[in-house]
């Protein structure tokens, strides 16, 4: 399976009413340093991919076009995810991996371990 198809499986599994940032896909889909191929990947992926629940690290929605943020930010409003006063996604709605890498939690080994290129 190669890392984009690693991506579209990791962002399907992102319930309805939580996020992921770029870089724990790309920690998730193998490669901690590949965030960026994550944005490629999304930016042409399948139509069931729910592409609008990736966000960046810090919670701010990227910016291809003011259109598409403010898609983005209407996606997740209506799943339940709330903003800061900054536009941003508040933090309790991260699925809890880290973007480093470094400290990693029972959960995010355990789904790491189903996306893992050996299917």
């Amino acid at each position: 399976m190669n890392f984009f198809h690693r991506v579209y499986d990791i962002v399907r599994s992102i319930p309805s009413g939580a996020v992921a940032s770029y870089g724990q896909v790309a920690f998730l889909a193998g490669n901690r340093h590949m965030a960026r191929q994550v944005g490629w990947a999304l930016h042409s992926c399948p139509e069931d991919v729910p592409w609008h629940r990736v966000v960046k690290k810090d919670g701010s929605l990227p910016e291809f076009s003011r259109e598409s943020s403010l898609r983005q930010r209407l996606l997740l409003e209506q799943e339940g995810i709330l903003f800061d006063e900054d536009g941003r996604v508040s933090r309790i709605f991260f699925g809890g991996c880290p973007d480093d890498g470094k400290k990693i939690r029972k959960s995010c080994r355990t789904h790491a371990s189903k996306h893992d290129g050996s299917s």
